[in-house]
């Protein structure tokens, strides 16, 4: 494989669809495991698509000479103090995306960094003390955020690859 930048965001966006498409076999599999196939499939093509992101960063900060070329973490990138060191087209278009919560870009970095959240039982308000401590619970409830969909997944994965090429236009030098 060529040493080149690019080649790792590739490398990511296609590992990402390869999750995906494991995904949507899991979703629609009778598998006794299915669920947790699906959970592992949906948790692994976030990751590949966060590794893209990365990559992406990799390659802007790569072709700037930026001394945070090497950083090994996405935010290491998106932040004000860096933008305004170095400032590059690509990486203030980044920066705003990441800022916006209503756009792709925020949305994929709020669900990555939900990845590494304990999970928390759903908070209930005080109870009158007069009330039984015993309560009856359903074994059928559902979970209280719905699981990310393929199709999140996949318009999230397009998404970043669109901006991928766009970016490599731009960075090409003549």
């Amino acid at each position: 494989m060529a040493h080149e930048l690019y080649t790792r965001t590739n490398q990511k966006l296609y590992f990402a669809g390869l999750a995906l498409t494991s995904l949507r076999q899991a979703e629609e599999g009778r598998a006794l495991n299915a669920q947790a196939q699906a959970m592992a499939e949906r948790e692994a093509a976030l990751f590949h698509l966060h590794g893209a992101l990365l990559g992406l960063c990799h390659e802007i900060a790569g072709f700037y000479r930026l001394p945070e070329a090497g950083a090994p973490q996405v935010g290491r990138f998106l932040n004000a103090e860096l933008l305004s060191a170095a400032p590059s087209p690509e990486l203030a278009e980044l920066v705003e995306l990441a800022g916006q919560p209503e756009t792709w870009l925020a949305q994929l970095l709020a669900e990555y960094a939900r990845l590494f959240q304990p999970p928390q039982a759903a908070k209930k308000a005080k109870v009158d003390p007069r009330l039984p401590l015993i309560e009856a619970v359903s074994l059928d409830e559902e979970e209280e955020a719905p699981a990310l969909s393929a199709a999140q997944l996949e318009q999230w994965r397009q998404s970043l690859k669109e901006l991928a090429l766009r970016f490599r236009e731009s960075l090409t030098e003549c």
